[in-house]
């Protein structure tokens, strides 16, 4: 249910909305507030935000209110040299209000913010070589942000990184001479990621590996010379594509020319 939608009009205390002793009474006259559409003193997030999105001379005069969403709208509308001193605001949803309006310089010093979802933010934003203070950020999801935005050439420094989904991106992004040490990864998943992007020369190594996705990799795009024992593969894809390759099966007889693999069970499998 929209907040607008909500019969009542109750402050932040709980307490029932008067227009009759508001500070900013005159402005219902004016069309400039509403009950139930734009109150500054309504506990409902919409309605402030609102009120000073008709009002926003006002908005300077309550940076510092007790009700952490009146101060998180605020900061929306005040001018914008008020908002750096709102940076130290001990609610993330005021700090990050007042640090969306301001230049990316002033968002290195939420890098280190206490919440998540502000770090997060801050580094979708910043410029990527702003960001690598954040690689060792204690949310896997910062870093995932980050391993998606710094520099190919960067991402050796998250190569080791302790989440999967994190390092999967790595393998996704890195540059190219790096990704040989990534298809040695503990998990299969990034090995995967890996061996999709290494030159063909160099997937002749994967041919024992214990997942037959990267053997399969290893099948579809390896050098010929380099895939003949996977022709007796425990996976039937695996087996199946080197035998399309190579022309012949395990016991050596030779396959028809016009053999084609269903690429739609791979799909599907994968």
């Amino acid at each position: 249910m929209s907040t607008d939608e909500i019969d009542e009009a109750i402050d932040w205390l709980g307490e029932p909305v008067h227009c009759e002793t508001c500070p900013h009474n005159a402005l219902l006259e004016q069309e400039k507030c509403r009950p139930l559409r734009a109150c500054l003193f309504d506990r409902y997030a919409r309605r402030i935000d609102r009120f000073f999105d008709w009002n926003p001379e006002i908005a300077r005069h309550y940076l510092q209110h007790p009700y952490f969403e009146v101060r998180a709208c605020a900061a929306k509308a005040a001018e914008i040299f008020l908002l750096p001193a709102m940076l130290d605001d001990p609610e993330e949803a005021v700090r990050w209000s007042a640090a969306r309006r301001l230049p990316n310089r002033y968002l290195l010093k939420l890098r280190n913010d206490p919440h998540r979802e502000v770090r997060i933010r801050v580094a979708h934003r910043l410029d990527p070589i702003d960001l690598l203070p954040m690689i060792e950020d204690r949310d896997y999801y910062v870093r995932q942000v980050v391993a998606r935005r710094i520099a190919p050439d960067l991402l050796i420094l998250m190569i080791d990184d302790s989440d999967i989904e994190v390092r999967r991106v790595v393998a996704q992004r890195i540059a190219p001479q790096a990704l040989k040490r990534m298809t040695a990864d503990s998990d299969p998943e990034v090995r995967y990621e890996a061996a999709q992007r290494i030159e063909p020369a160099q997937l002749g190594d994967l041919v024992d590996d214990t997942d037959w996705r990267v053997r399969y990799e290893a099948a579809r795009r390896g050098e010929l010379k380099d895939i003949g024992r996977l022709v007796a593969d425990a996976d039937p894809i695996v087996r199946e594509t080197a035998e399309a390759r190579l022309g012949v099966t395990a016991d050596g007889s030779r396959k028809s020319q016009t053999y084609e693999l269903n690429h739609t069970h791979v799909e599907e499998r994968l």
